[in-house]
């Protein structure tokens, strides 16, 4: 009999993923995808007892895998992405479409089964199910995606073949330990930054990050939404297991948060400009894992949980309004809070939340991260972290309401979003709202965190400092309105660093094509003509009218034979001599 504290978690999901593709469309296999994470976070309740638990531990060729760990840190992931599964498996009720549910599925069970992995192994197979069982998302979002599916596969392999290698590499340069833990850059020399690199392909590090807005939004409606969820910050999981405290990570974390401000504002796709928050936010948890302190990665631990939701929230509403009106584009949205007044509520608590509003979920998590900058005395990545806390403002919370509810009238009149749409959505804002309250709610939050800690974040100086940063960034957007410097809303693709390879590398993969064609084309020829000039030689001297068949002088074969004869006896004279 199995034992169920025995068992990863994720698997059931995934085996309820493997169920759901089998079932015909019905309530059984939606009810499936609601009850599967329930069902997880449930079992993780079950085992987790505030000490660390291992188990599910055996041995394969040698290699001591502990296909389970719940402690202080993954316990926090897990119970997230069982919360953000039932929230997803809300959201598509309305989506008859079994890839759909049951790619999600096995994407959340991976997931979960890879955050609650204490191998590297065990960590490697989940870290690959995840992106095999996602691109699918990607491609159900029509023939357009397909090519943008094939990309974002290759990248998310690409991205466990590093990590396996320098996981090999890690454990034969400690003794076969292949124990999921601490890795730093300072002694484990080039498997650390094998690893770094692997995990920062998933985190979306600065010119790695291109994936996402290539990928997400291609995705169909319910797939962005899915995909928002979990890759990412299954990998800001890895890194703050792995690099704690690595100083690289700060630079690397500011510089992911102010690069995609300059492009979010410029986006005329707001799914993509939402893709480009999403770098934004990453970046907050990667600086903060880079300064390693406890405030710090207590700020990491919180963000990554509000974030989750009030992405998602800003994901989804996104997708009403898509799924409504057929588009995404800020150029052809406008005027909808007439007909989607719900779904406009929703989104402006989403973007208050994102841009850290008082009374609103991240104002309690991201200022944990200042400080922890502040407390190291680390004023430069502190002033990259505000510039871009003001520019996450300007684009996610103050953009993507304004041209998609207000600004010119699309002239768009469209039902609300369908009954379960709105449904999670106002989970998630309930979520946003209760997790910042200041009256026990974000205790709540604080509770979860991996360290203890007295944090208040509703202090006056916090508050007016905060408020003051918001209506500044209000401010200015709308001067640039008012003096028509803001971008226009342009029917045009912003090319990132994807430009390496969908365009330079695509036109040197033309050209080498090219020029291999040309080059295989003159060694033809000159095949040819070598092959040619040696056949008429041949025939000239081998063929009946060839020279070796002309008629030779009569006494000519018996000198030849004598001169031959003489040359054998003088050797064999010689050699009896």
């Amino acid at each position: 009999m199995i034992d169920l504290l025995q068992v990863n978690p994720g698997l059931w999901v995934i085996l309820a993923g493997v169920i759901a593709a089998l079932l015909p469309v019905g309530p059984l296999r939606k009810a499936l995808a609601i009850g599967a994470p329930i069902l997880a976070a449930f079992l993780i309740f079950t085992i987790y007892d505030s000490t660390e638990v291992l188990a599910g531990q055996f041995s394969v060729m040698g290699v001591e895998l502990t296909t389970l760990r719940i402690d202080n840190l993954s316990v926090v992931w897990g119970y997230l992405f069982c919360l953000a599964g039932f929230i997803n498996a809300i959201y598509a009720l309305h989506e008859d479409s079994w890839i759909t549910d049951s790619s999600a599925l096995v994407y959340t069970g991976a997931a979960i089964a890879g955050v609650l992995s204490g191998d590297w192994l065990s960590l490697f197979l989940f870290w690959e199910l995840t992106a095999i069982s996602s691109v699918f998302l990607v491609w159900q979002g029509g023939s357009h995606a397909y090519a943008a599916g094939i990309r974002y596969l290759v990248i998310q392999v690409l991205s466990g073949v590093l990590l396996l290698a320098g996981a090999v590499m890690f454990a034969g340069a400690n003794g076969g330990d292949w124990t999921f833990g601490y890795v730093g850059l300072e002694t484990t020399g080039a498997a650390g930054w094998v690893l770094l690199i692997a995990m920062g392909i998933k985190a979306g590090f600065p010119l790695l990050h291109m994936w996402m807005q290539d990928a997400y939004p291609k995705a169909s409606i319910t797939g962005t939404v899915i995909l928002a969820s979990f890759t990412t910050k299954f990998a800001i999981y890895a890194l703050a297991r792995a690099f704690p405290g690595t100083d690289i990570l700060i630079w690397i974390g500011c510089i992911m948060t102010c690069f995609p401000v300059f492009f979010a504002v410029i986006e005329n796709d707001l799914r993509r400009v939402l893709a480009y928050s999403l770098n934004n936010q990453l970046g907050f948890m990667v600086a903060g894992i880079g300064i390693g302190s406890t405030m710090a990665m207590n700020g990491v631990v919180g963000q990554v949980f509000v974030h989750v939701i009030f992405k998602g929230l800003l994901f989804m509403s996104i997708g009403a309004v898509m799924y409504r009106v057929g588009t995404a584009k800020a150029s052809e949205l406008g005027g909808l809070f007439r007909s989607m007044p719900y779904t406009t509520v929703l989104c402006l608590i989403g973007a208050g939340s994102i841009a850290a509003f008082p009374l609103l979920a991240a104002f309690v998590t991201k200022a944990m991260i200042l400080q922890a900058a502040i407390d190291a005395k680390l004023w430069i990545p502190f002033t990259m972290m505000l510039f871009a806390s003001a520019g996450v403002m300007e684009h996610s919370g103050i953009k993507v309401p304004h041209f998609t509810f207000f600004a010119h009238d699309s002239g768009r009149r469209v039902k609300e979003a369908p009954w379960n749409m709105l449904a999670a959505m106002s989970i998630a804002a309930v979520l946003c709202i209760v997790l910042a309250w200041p009256w026990g709610g974000y205790d709540i939050l604080y509770s979860l965190m991996p360290y203890e800690t007295d944090y208040k974040p509703y202090t006056w100086d916090h508050v007016v400092f905060q408020l003051q940063l918001l209506f500044a960034a209000i401010f200015a957007f709308n001067v640039l309105k008012r003096f028509r410097l803001y971008p226009a809303e342009r029917r045009a693709e912003v090319v990132d660093a994807d430009i390496l390879y969908r365009r330079v590398g695509k036109n040197m993969a033309v050209w080498t094509d090219a020029m291999w064609t040309r080059l295989g084309a003159r060694i033809g020829r000159g095949r040819d003509r070598a092959t040619a000039s040696i056949g008429r030689r041949l025939s000239q001297a081998f063929s009946p009218a060839g020279r070796m068949s002309e008629a030779a002088p009569s006494g000519l074969p018996a000198v030849l034979t004598a001169g031959l004869l003489s040359v054998v006896l003088v050797i064999a004279y010689v050699a009896a001599g």
